[in-house]
């Protein structure tokens, strides 16, 4: 897998406070990569060096390029959409949109017309009228409307209703399927689910997990609900089941992945009318990982 993006050993510290504590960061060719983190990651600060708007120590390469040195070059290959837009106030949106993507090249007109369409964005509006998911609807037109190698999204969805989330997803599928690469922080972990590849997750400027989501998924537990008369203590004494609880004819409990095999035999000789088994959510990966932080997931 080429490396779209590639951050080694990045440290970045701000007076005495450590943003950036030797994280790592690879990103391939046409993946859509998930960047995840509670408040105060680093995650923020990390795309800010690979916008090339931070210097950090160690080495962060973008399209194969120095993203402090070559971040002129970059920016010409690239779109991004920070989580909080802020735009000129008396340029209307349309206008925005256009001297962004002048920067790029120029937008292809067929498709900001589809864009603004689809996101339900009335350009002539003075950017000071927009509410703050109308000036992120502008920004998400500005990035799309023109094909980029890479496309950085922090926290891209902020301020949009479900409808236009949905939008937004269908276009981040739409360059995916044109071979760019995606690199999305964001706090909705459904969002991450449904669209990325490959997931990041990073803390107190470290990463601490990097895989697809199946890869990370073997880190957790399965959650097992069946039908059965079997005594609940016959399912607990099998090494790596956890929390067996017995409810109405049912058996609720969570399964380690190496024991999944000796529940599964177990299960095979019982009186099992029913049974279902769920692989761990994002959200329940995400708060495995983080413990006490579960009730802070980044925005």
């Amino acid at each position: 897998m080429d490396a779209v993006i590639r951050a080694e050993g990045l440290v970045k510290t701000f007076g005495r406070t450590r943003a950036l504590d030797g994280l790592d960061l690879k990103v391939g060719a046409g993946e859509v990569h998930g960047f995840l983190g509670p408040n105060g990651a680093g995650k923020s600060t990390t795309i800010r060096v690979l916008l090339g708007m931070l210097r950090a120590k160690g080495t962060a390469t973008v399209l194969g390029q120095d993203a402090w040195r070559d971040s002129v070059a970059i920016h010409r290959r690239i779109a991004s959409v920070p989580g909080d837009v802020v735009l000129w106030p008396n340029l209307s949106g349309g206008e925005t949109i256009d001297l962004l993507t002048r920067l790029r090249g120029g937008a292809d007109p067929e498709l900001r017309r589809r864009l603004l369409d689809d996101l339900r964005l009335d350009p002539r509006v003075k950017a000071r009228a927009y509410s703050k998911g109308n000036r992120q609807k502008v920004a998400l037109v500005a990035a799309f409307a023109r094909r980029a190698d890479l496309y950085v999204l922090d926290e891209p969805t902020s301020g949009l209703d479900p409808v236009m989330e949905e939008v937004f997803r269908a276009e981040v599928r739409r360059v995916r399927g044109e071979g760019a690469a995606v690199l999305l922080s964001s706090h909705i972990l459904d969002e991450v689910e449904q669209l990325c590849d490959r997931v990041t997750i990073v803390r107190s400027g470290r990463t601490v997990e990097t895989g697809t989501l199946a890869e990370l998924r073997r880190l957790t537990r399965t959650r097992f609900r069946i039908a059965t008369g079997t005594a609940p203590a016959r399912i607990a004494a099998v090494e790596g089941v956890h929390d067996v609880v017995a409810d109405s004819g049912h058996l609720t409990f969570d399964v380690e992945t190496v024991a999944i095999p000796a529940v599964l035999a177990v299960l095979s000789g019982a009186d099992v009318t029913a049974l279902t088994a769920e692989p761990p959510s994002l959200e329940e990966l995400f708060l495995r990982q983080y413990g006490a932080d579960r009730s802070r997931v980044d925005s």
